[in-house]
């Protein structure tokens, strides 16, 4: 046992156990730092990066002192975005199976007010949402945050930089004064400083410093024409042939180009841009997330809170004029025990920053010429499963082990032909085989889910 087990934790034996089933054995250096004094109930500020661990120990406080029986929000998270409010939401609840029937609620935005209603009157233990959203909430009246025990602003610099302190202060002054504050936050200014000052009562600080280790990153640089840079993408793609790759570009319209390109190569791809719905943008992550597309093509703006466990590569289609910037994409791969892979493209014009990252880690890059790759024999790059969407969801009582069943039940599959499974309010989402994909819908459409039949389909990148 070392000072970075979760079991030398003053945590309840049935929460050791799931964290454990989990697979979360080992703190991270935000959880082995944050944790002693969130659990001493300390207000707390926390400067830390996505996937650096700070959703687990946030949850972790929240769920060690909730109590189930007490139907009253007692917990409330703030998020800059609805995206990010899902993923938070959804680690909550895997968090918090170790015990029965607690209720984590999301409030975003792009969603109808009435079912939100409707569902704080049932109850709730742990709010998770936007500020605007849980502000309209709040002036209708149709949310009491009297019993929160807990309040965390995760990305507070974000939601500052979009304009909603002002929400913020309001949510705040709902709150009980009587209660734990914890912010987290990738950077935090003075003038972040002096606005939060009131919403805390003599906090810790932690700063846990942005660092990539070069162990679990091998990065490579390749020269390239600028015109050439969707080429050399699928080169690199054809020769690696990584099963999970995370492209950066700099402007939406190349997203869009590139992801096009690389779909008439053969290779599934999708962009993510600023443009997107909401309900677009949540189905193409859940494809993404469940490995059932292979190139996810972004822009730094849109890919910002993505928290994607697995990628085993990043291509840097356009060199990052911002070293943090190309640290924070970088960082994307490589995490937990994995080995990661970054591919840098660099036009000539491009090389002043490349000199920066050099500075940065002190020392040269490494530069390998496209030419000397060569194309892996057989079929491009696919993702290796398949979604398949049920328009139905947790209103209509459908749950995860509701749709295992039926697929390894009626659709005869086995557990290791099924995938991720994502259930929403309205909509579930499960990868499956993409090689039993087609039959395994067939069956299902025919036989239904819980002797009940649904509309659903399969999605193809497109």
């Amino acid at each position: 046992m070392t000072h970075r087990d979760f079991s030398t934790l003053p945590l309840s034996p049935a929460l050791l156990r799931n964290l454990d089933h989990l697979g979360y054995r080992s703190m991270t250096a935000i959880q082995a730092q944050s944790l002693p004094l969130i659990l001493k109930r300390r207000d707390l500020i926390a400067q830390a990066d996505t996937g650096s661990g700070k959703t687990l120990a946030f949850a972790i406080g929240i769920l060690h002192r909730l109590d189930p029986a007490d139907f009253g929000i007692q917990a409330l998270v703030l998020c800059p975005t609805r995206e990010l409010a899902d993923q938070v939401a959804k680690e909550l609840r895997r968090v918090a199976r170790f015990a029965d029937n607690i209720k984590v609620l999301t409030l975003c935005g792009g969603t109808p007010m009435g079912p939100q209603s409707a569902s704080l009157e049932h109850g709730a233990h742990v709010v998770v949402g936007t500020p605007g959203r849980i502000q309209d909430h709040m002036s209708r009246k149709s949310i009491d945050l009297s019993g929160v025990r807990t309040l965390v602003l995760d990305e507070a610099d974000r939601m500052a930089g979009m304009g909603f302190f002002d929400e913020i202060k309001g949510i705040v002054r709902a709150c009980p004064k009587e209660r734990q504050t914890l912010l987290f936050s990738a950077t935090y200014p003075d003038d972040m400083k002096m606005a939060s000052a009131a919403f805390l009562d003599h906090p810790e600080e932690l700063k846990i410093e942005a660092g990539l280790d070069a162990t679990r990153v091998e990065q490579r640089f390749y020269e390239v024409a600028h015109e050439k840079r969707n080429h050399a993408v699928a080169h690199l793609l054809a020769h690696f042939r990584p099963e999970s790759t995370l492209a950066f570009c700099n402007t939406r319209i190349h997203c869009r180009e590139l992801a096009a390109e690389l779909r008439a190569r053969g290779i599934s791809a999708l962009a993510l841009h600023g443009e997107l719905e909401q309900r677009d943008r949540d189905e193409l992550l859940v494809q993404f997330a469940n490995r059932s597309c292979a190139v996810l093509v972004a822009t730094d703006v849109a890919a910002r809170g993505l928290d994607i466990r697995t990628v085993d590569a990043v291509i840097n289609v356009d060199v990052a004029k911002d070293t943090e910037v190309h640290i924070h994409r970088i960082g994307r791969t490589g995490r937990g025990d994995a080995i990661g892979m970054a591919l840098s493209l660099c036009a000539p014009s491009e090389r002043k920053w490349v000199k920066l990252i050099e500075a940065w880690q002190r020392g040269p890059v490494r530069w390998c010429d496209l030419a000397e790759l060569t194309p892996a024999v057989g079929e491009a790059p696919q993702a290796p499963m398949q979604t398949l969407r049920i328009l139905a969801g947790r209103r209509d009582k459908l749950r995860p082990g509701d749709l295992l069943g039926a697929l390894t039940g009626v659709a005869g599959l086995n557990k290791d032909q099924v995938g991720r499974i994502d259930v929403f309010d309205e909509t579930c989402y499960v990868a499956l085989d993409r090689h039993v994909a087609a039959r395994a819908f067939g069956h299902l459409a025919d036989a239904g889910i819980k002797g009940r039949r649904f509309r659903m389909n399969l999605l193809t990148p497109a």
